[in-house]
């Protein structure tokens, strides 16, 4: 395990699955809810590209109800009146079976902890409160205070700013490839937690390290 005391976490994907809110209401979502997931998941993350890019910022619970209001127009068979339902489970997403006990870990061995997220704040409280998790980080860090989305190098530099350290000295875990690229350009050591097996990309970017979850963060 790094000797590095600063921990740093992207939170959907990382430490709480998105798909969990529509796999609660999968029955009610229809025989076509794992799509209307993925595309839900899609557009919300090209939605907060296509902002930044533009400089036309909306936080990112207004681009995640966009993104689902998408995905239930373009899946057919998609029962629309479990809008309300889906958009509530968002709000108190499932974390990863692993998160409690690495953070644990994390603040046992004297670390400190933060989520940076493109989630709006009131999405990332209801989120890390519902978890547990709120006794087990530092600083929840939003991107919504600088009114922009990750990969913008100012994103990352939030945690700098904030605790006054160097990137080289921030361990950085995200699941999201394209998360770790934008990390590893600022200067952060970065861990790619890779869940599902994805090949690689972003070569001139690499990870330091590629973990099958959070749990190998504690265990290596």
């Amino acid at each position: 395990m790094s000797h590095l005391s600063y921990y740093v976490f992207d939170a959907y994907g990382t430490l709480f699955d998105v798909h969990s809110a529509v796999s609660r209401f999968a029955d009610d979502v229809g025989p076509d809810a794992t799509r209307v997931s993925e595309i839900w998941r899609n557009k919300q993350l090209e939605y907060s590209w296509t902002r930044a890019a533009m400089n036309q910022y909306q936080d990112f619970w207004e681009l995640t109800q966009q993104a689902l209001d998408f995905a239930l127009e373009a899946v057919p068979s998609a029962n629309k009146n479990t809008k309300t339902d889906l958009l509530n489970a968002y709000m108190t997403l499932d974390c990863y079976k692993e998160v409690p006990a690495v953070l644990k870990a994390l603040q046992n061995l004297g670390a400190k902890t933060a989520i940076l997220s493109n989630g709006s704040p009131h999405m990332l409280n209801s989120a890390v409160k519902s978890a547990g998790l709120d006794v087990l980080l530092d600083n929840v860090f939003s991107v919504d205070e600088i009114s922009t989305f990750k990969t913008m190098p100012i994103t990352y530099q939030l945690i700098t700013d904030a605790w006054n350290v160097d990137p080289e000295e921030i361990q950085f875990q995200s699941s999201n490839r394209w998360d770790i690229a934008g990390a590893k350009s600022f200067g952060f050591r970065c861990n790619w937690i890779n869940r599902t097996k994805q090949p690689d990309e972003y070569i001139d970017l690499a990870p330091d390290r590629i973990l099958h979850d959070l749990a190998d963060l504690i265990q290596s």
